[in-house]
């Protein structure tokens, strides 16, 4: 069994999450309304802060920053992602796509095993993950501008100044993850 390298010391994230066998269920009601709960009630005991965010329908990316002297991101996202497991179970389990291996784990048919995380190193890395969060949903042509995008962070930048509503153009940083 293979031992993932794991960040332990600093406290900003960049995360990215995948549906399993990138089914598209990430933006239905049941998932999304899951995800909220599930991130609200797990930083009532193990607080972190949503820096940058977009959901699209069969991934997501976000940055997180953990309190000081916390680095434990494996354990809330084990949280969420088994919450929404069992809370939207009903809406978006599909029998036909248990393995064996997935029976065993007694994992859903949500999420994939894993994910993949990158400590955010300055001040320009946390810009650049943050414009390829934003500009995620244009990239994979679900929208033609980053504003009709609904799953976003972008609106909240918009509205504090750090992005104009019209923003996404050519100048977008692509920092290669998915």
């Amino acid at each position: 069994m293979p031992y993932y390298r794991r960040t332990r010391t600093g406290k900003t994230f960049f995360f990215t999450l995948v549906s399993y066998n990138r089914r598209p269920i990430l933006c239905t009601d049941s998932v999304r309304q899951s995800l909220r709960n599930a991130i609200e009630n797990l930083r009532k005991t193990r607080p972190f802060s949503i820096d940058a965010w977009v959901l699209l329908p069969d991934h997501l990316h976000c940055i997180w920053t953990l309190p000081d002297g916390d680095c434990d991101f494996s354990t809330r996202w084990s949280q969420i992602k088994r919450s929404v497991s069992r809370f939207s179970s009903e809406v978006v389990l599909d029998p036909a796509s248990r393995t064996a291996s997935s029976c065993k784990h007694r994992e859903s048919t949500i999420w994939q095993r894993r994910f993949w995380e990158h400590q955010i190193r300055d001040e320009l890395d946390f810009e650049r993950h943050a414009d390829y969060i934003h500009f995620n949903p244009v990239k994979h042509g679900h929208v033609q501008c980053v504003i009709d995008w609904p799953y976003s962070t972008f609106h909240r930048y918009v509205r504090d100044g750090l992005y104009l509503r019209d923003w996404g153009g050519e100048n977008v940083v692509d920092v290669g993850r998915e």
